[in-house]
């Protein structure tokens, strides 16, 4: 049950940030011009690998420890992943690098 879980929240990232870089691909063609694919590609490739390299929560748990401490909260804890399944390793491996090949094959 947990691996299904996991994988729908691996689907659900990858159609949520693969239609977001599309809507900013679509802009930047817009105002840029150029090819469409190959746009789209650059913007999987970059939001991929931004994706990887920080896998999970990771940046806004570093972007809360100055004002939670501020307010006297203690920090967070490293298990409380919010009722997400997938971990920084799933995310990596189910989103960003499925993304990073879609965003190759379309440059080439």
């Amino acid at each position: 049950m947990t691996v299904l879980r996991g994988l729908r929240e691996a689907v659900l990232l990858f159609v949520v940030v693969g239609a977001l870089v599309a809507v900013a691909a679509m802009i930047w063609v817009a105002v840029a011009g150029g090819d469409y694919a190959a746009r789209l590609g650059i913007g999987l490739i970059v939001v991929g690998g931004l994706i990887g390299m920080t896998g999970d929560l990771t940046m806004s748990r570093i972007g809360m420890l100055g004002p939670r401490a501020t307010f006297g909260a203690a920090p967070e804890r490293e298990t409380a992943g919010g009722g997400r399944v997938l971990t920084g390793v799933g995310v990596f491996l189910f989103v960003g690098l499925p993304l990073v090949v879609v965003g190759v094959l379309l440059l080439t």
